[in-house]
C-alpha cells in the first residue's frame, strides 16, 4: 500500500508546482471569479496534463492510479478550484484515447498535453439530469457532417474552452432497441458564433465557472465524430469510473487540508487557559474525520487499481465517490466548527474549503444513484426506478 518511487516522484513534483500558488492566490481567484490560468499553465509546462495520455502523443502513458494521486495532491493544496482547472484532462479525453482514430489522436491529444487546447464536457441537460439516455441535443446528418442543436447544463470551463466533448442523439430514443442506442459522441470546436455560453452564479468554486450552453445549428464535421454513430453512450462509459475515482480523491484531499488546518488551530487556540485541542469534544470529531478520510482513500485506491488492471470497478468507483465526498465534506464542516466564529470568516480559508467540497456530494453522480447502483448490481435487488 506504499507509493512506488515513481509515484512518490509524481506526488513530489506536483506538490512543488502547487506550492508556488498559496492561499492568497486561490482566495483571489475565488473572490474575482477568475480562472487560474497561471496554475493551469504551470501544470501544462511541467507535463502533468498528459499524465494518462499515450506516450506516442506526448503523454506519460500512466494509469488512473497515478492520475488520482495527482488530483489528490492538487486538491490538498488548492482545493477544488485547482483540481477542476485540470480535472477534465485526466479523464475527459479517455473516449478519444480508446475509441478515436489514429488521425484524431495525432491531431488532438498532443495539443491537450501541451495545454494549447482546453476542452469542456457537454453531457448534462436541464431536462435529463442523471438520465443521460433522455438527452435531447440532436445531431442531424448533413453533407460532410452534422448540424447540432440543443442545450447543455453545468458545463464547466466552457468560458475558457475552445473544444467540446459533446454527447448528442443521432436517433430518437424511441427508435432504439435499447435506451442507450442512437447516442453519438463528438470532439469538436466550440464555435462561439453557433454556441452561446452563459455563466451560472453558484455557491462555491467560483474561479472555475459552470455554464448553461445553447447550441444552434453547430456544424460538426464527420471527422470529429468519435467511433461509430449511435454508440457514443458506450464510449462515454470509459470516462465515468475514472472520474468518480478522481472526484473521490479530490474530496479526500480537500478534507485532509481542512483537517490539517483544524488540528493546527486546535493546538494553538487557548480558551479558559488551555488549548481547545485538549478537549475530547474537539478531539473525537477530528479523529473520526481522519478515520473516514483514510477509509475513503483506500476504497478509491482499490477502485483505481482495479481499473488499471482492466477489471470491473463500477461498485468500487461509485462507493469511493460516495465515501470520499462525505468524508471530505464532514472534515471541512468540522474544521469550520473547530474555528468557531473565525471559521465563518475568510481569513482562515476553511469556509472556502467547505463551499468547494460540497459539490463533490452532488456531482458527477448523486448519492442516491450510487446507492441504487450498489443495490442492483452488487446486492442483486430489483430495480427501483
Amino acid at each position: 500500500m506504499e507509493l512506488s518511487p515513481e509515484q512518490s516522484a509524481i506526488r513530489d513534483g506536483v506538490e512543488a508546482v502547487c506550492k508556488r500558488f498559496g492561499d492568497e492566490y486561490w482566495s483571489e481567484c475565488d473572490r474575482d471569479e477568475c480562472f487560474p490560468h497561471e496554475f493551469h499553465r504551470a501544470m501544462a509546462q511541467d507535463g502533468w496534463l498528459g499524465l494518462t495520455m499515450p506516450e506516442e502523443y506526448g503523454g506519460a502513458g500512466l494509469g488512473v492510479t497515478e492520475a488520482a494521486l495527482v488530483m489528490h495532491t492538487v486538491a490538498k493544496n488548492g482545493a477544488l478550484t485547482a483540481a477542476s482547472s485540470i480535472h477534465i484532462n485526466m479523464f475527459g479525453p479517455h473516449p478519444v484515447v480508446v475509441h478515436g482514430s489514429s488521425e484524431q489522436k495525432a491531431e488532438w491529444l498532443p495539443r491537450l498535453v501541451r495545454g494549447e487546447d482546453q476542452v469542456c464536457f457537454g453531457v448534462t441537460e436541464p431536462d435529463a439530469g442523471l438520465d443521460t439516455t433522455s438527452i435531447k441535443t440532436f445531431a442531424r446528418k448533413v453533407e460532410g457532417g452534422y448540424l447540432v442543436s440543443g442545450r447543455k447544463m453545468w458545463t464547466s470551463t466552457a468560458q475558457e474552452a475552445n473544444k467540446i466533448l459533446l454527447l448528442t442523439r443521432t436517433a430518437p430514443k424511441s427508435e432504439g432497441a435499447r435506451s442507450t442506442d442512437g447516442i453519438t459522441l463528438f470532439y469538436t470546436d466550440l464555435d462561439r458564433s453557433k454556441v452561446e455560453v452563459r455563466r451560472i452564479p453558484k455557491h462555491g468554486r467560483n474561479a472555475v465557472e459552470s455554464n448553461a450552453v445553447f447550441i444552434d445549428d453547430l456544424f460538426v464535421p464527420e471527422a470529429h465524430r468519435i467511433g461509430e454513430e449511435g454508440k457514443g453512450f458506450r464510449y462515454l462509459l470509459d470516462g465515468l469510473n475514472p472520474e468518480r475515482i478522481m472526484v473521490s480523491m479530490e474530496a479526500v484531499g480537500i478534507g485532509e487540508d481542512a483537517l490539517r488546518r483544524a488540528t493546527q488551530y486546535a493546538r494553538e487556540r487557548v480558551v479558559f487557559d488551555r488549548p481547545i485541542g485538549m478537549n475530547q469534544s474537539i478531539q473525537h470529531p477530528l479523529a473520526e474525520c481522519w478515520i473516514n478520510l483514510q477509509a475513503a482513500r483506500l476504497m478509491a485506491e482499490r477502485a483505481a487499481w482495479l481499473y488499471d488492471q482492466g477489471r470491473p470497478c463500477g461498485a468500487e468507483a461509485n462507493s469511493a465517490k460516495l465515501l470520499g465526498a462525505r468524508a471530505g465534506y464532514q472534515a471541512a464542516l468540522q474544521a469550520v466548527l473547530v474555528h468557531g466564529g473565525m471559521g465563518y470568516a475568510k481569513e482562515y480559508h476553511v469556509e472556502r474549503l467547505l463551499r468547494e467540497v460540497l459539490i463533490t456530494r452532488l456531482a458527477p453522480v448523486s448519492e442516491q444513484m450510487i446507492l441504487n447502483f450498489v443495490s442492483e448490481r452488487v446486492l442483486d435487488l430489483p430495480k427501483s426506478y
